[in-house]
This record gives structure tokens, sequence and C-alpha cells, in this order.
């Protein structure tokens, strides 16, 4: 299986509200729930009226559209991950899997998953 690294300095946010968020940006992920506004967004594009910031993450995807019968794939990377002591931040869209990982941890995270078989494209 291959994975991609993503280029950007990623922060996670906890937000009041969606009104604070620009979707003309390319990279945003939102979470909304019945008990918060979560977004994670390029570092240098994170909105000004925000709760709560953790910056400093750093982010790969699962290369291609994943079938969703598809069982155990983030299960096994996280598995990998948690192995060599590293903590993951993950999210799913409808084609596929993305793992942030701080940045302190990104290069060892590359290769551990390198290591086990994955492919960097």
């Amino acid at each position: 299986m291959e994975i991609k690294e993503l280029s950007h300095k990623l922060t996670i946010c906890k937000l009041k509200s969606i009104d604070d968020i620009d979707i003309s940006k390319e990279f945003y992920f939102i979470g909304k729930t019945d008990e918060e506004i979560s977004l994670v967004c390029k570092t240098e594009e994170v909105p000004e009226n925000i709760v709560e910031r953790d910056d400093g993450w750093k982010g790969f995807r699962i290369q291609g559209v994943l079938d969703f019968s598809l069982v155990g794939i983030l299960s096994k990377l996280s598995g990998i991950l948690a192995d060599n002591g590293i903590g993951i931040f993950a999210v799913s869209t409808y084609n596929t899997d993305y793992i942030l990982v701080k940045e302190e941890n990104y290069s060892k995270a590359l290769t551990a998953l390198t290591n086990a078989g994955y492919t960097l494209v």
C-alpha cells in the first residue's frame, strides 16, 4: 500500500462557529457534533475565532480510493505507529484516510511505515 506525504504543517482547532471557516481554502477537515466543531487546516490558515488550537502536526494519506469493504487499514497503520510510541490524529474522508502525527515524530513514523512494507509516493 502507498502513502503520500502532505507537504504543509497542520493545526487542529476547536471553533465556536462554522461561520469562521473559509471553505474556499484547499485543505480543511471539518467535524461537527452536538458537542464541538473541530477543524484541521494548514497552520497559516487558522481562523481567528478559535476556542483552542494545537499546532505542530504533519500528515500523510493512504494513496488512492479505498473501498468501504476494506477492513483494518487504519487499524494496521495506527498499530504500527503505536508500537513505535507515536500518537496519531486520524481523519477519514469518503475516498481515503489521513493520519497526522506531531512534527517531532514525523520522520520516525514514515520510517516505521516503510519498514513495515508501505511505500512513500
